[in-house]
């Protein structure tokens, strides 16, 4: 940031009164300009055995599958969220949302958060940001053409947990992974 949108005048960083973390200040009008990290929601859409996955057509990681997620608009909730990245990616319509997991990624400033939910019908289709969405049975999850880490990492619980039919809400830190886009 190089100018306060505020004043338009140079901002600069520093340790503000009362603070203890560096942030952008205009030196003119001294307003803080706070950054904090971005919010990723996403589902994890089940029909019977199978879940749903979409095939990246947008960086990062154009190509591989994810599940639908993206970032929270202003003026959502974190379920609104979900639910409506599940309709952009992959022209589907989920139900019976629950909280499931919540990744903290401070290196990228982002916090990744799934909801397992329903298919509500088989309806779905390829939105804008998708190449392909297609529903995959445990066993055929392209485990090696996952496009982030949040991901992998949700299946590998969900599978887990669906055994005991026991899904309890994890909240996990995930260290970068070198080489890897993470967002």
């Amino acid at each position: 940031m190089k100018f306060c949108s505020q004043c338009g005048n140079p901002v600069s960083q520093l340790i503000p009164q009362g603070d203890n973390r560096l942030r952008y200040v205009c030196g003119h009008c001294e307003f803080i300009h706070y950054q904090n990290p971005n919010i990723v929601a996403g589902c994890l859409p089940v029909w019977g055995d199978r879940i749903l996955l979409c095939r990246r057509a947008i960086e990062p990681r154009r190509g591989y599958w994810t599940l639908p997620a993206g970032f929270m608009e202003n003026g959502e909730t974190l379920e609104q969220a979900a639910a409506r990245e599940t309709d952009e990616e992959a022209c589907a319509r989920v139900r019976q949302l629950a909280l499931y997991t919540l990744f903290d990624l401070p290196h990228i400033s982002q916090v990744h958060v799934f909801f397992r939910a329903e298919l509500a019908d088989l309806d779905f289709a390829v939105g804008e940001e998708s190449l392909e969405v297609r529903l995959f049975a445990q066993h055929e999850v392209p485990w090696a053409e996952l496009a982030f880490p949040t991901v992998s990492r949700t299946l590998e619980c969900y599978f887990a947990d669906r055994q005991g039919h026991d899904y309890p809400v994890r909240n996990e830190y995930l260290p970068p992974l070198h080489g890897l886009a993470q967002t």
